[in-house]
């Protein structure tokens, strides 16, 4: 089996992440790729085919394949956009891995902390995300059993916004959000990959389903390198 464009990929990708092929440059055209890698065109159609569904290149028409920005991942800051979404855009770059998942009563404590009634049941979720191949992201949700019923450890790792508009007919609707940044804790050096990192971005987000019942609090903390902030904002 003839391998040869899956090392033509890997071997352009890492010039991708280093920076050598810098973000928004065109890639060489086929022809001279194909002389460079002293290969065929269908190969380095192949390995550009790899390139675009990983989230790499954006094929423009005319023009040839455009490098994208992956240093950075855009987050909005007004929108609700699942994790899963964001990760159709890098293609297979993202994973995601459940470390926890649990009930829980909510005590006083938490009453405080996440804004659910007291003695309210709750699921209790951590999860890791990962982009290429660094544990970037730690996402830790609180989530209303009584308005979400019947969520799984395997929901949890595909998408949990899907399983309640799709499967529970339920419409998410709005969220308040915080951000701060803040000294990692232990948790976090032990779950996210933070060497030589001192601060974490953390996002936390009172979420509300379209009867303005809020059905979930999340905490995402955010590697900072990784992760770009975004909004569009209009003078009124």
């Amino acid at each position: 089996m003839n391998n040869k464009f899956i090392r033509i990929y890997e071997d352009i990708a890492d010039r991708i992440r280093t920076g050598e092929i810098e973000a928004g440059t065109l890639l060489q055209s086929e022809l001279d790729l194909s002389e460079s890698y002293q290969t065929s065109r269908e190969t380095i159609r192949k390995a550009l085919k790899m390139l675009y569904e990983e989230g790499y290149i954006q094929k423009i028409q005319g023009k040839g394949s455009i490098v994208l920005d992956i240093r950075k991942i855009d987050f909005p800051i007004s929108g609700l956009v699942s994790f899963k979404e964001l990760a159709k855009k890098m293609g297979h770059r993202a994973q995601t891995y459940v470390k926890v998942f649990k009930e829980q009563q909510v005590d006083q404590a938490l009453h405080k902390k996440i804004n659910f009634g007291l003695n309210e049941q709750v699921w209790e979720i951590r999860r890791v995300r990962k982009v290429d191949g660094e544990y970037v992201i730690l996402d830790k949700d609180y989530i209303s059993q009584r308005l979400v019923p019947g969520l799984s450890k395997e929901i949890c790792n595909d998408s949990i916004y899907e399983y309640i508009e799709q499967e529970l007919g339920l419409s998410i609707s709005f969220a308040k959000k915080e951000i701060l940044v803040e000294e990692p804790t232990a948790e976090d050096r032990e779950l996210l990959d933070l060497e030589g990192f001192h601060n974490v971005v953390v996002v936390r987000s009172q979420v509300y389903l379209e009867d303005a019942s809020q059905f979930q609090y999340t905490e995402s903390r955010h590697r900072p390198d990784k992760f770009r902030f975004v909004d569009f904002a209009r003078r009124r």
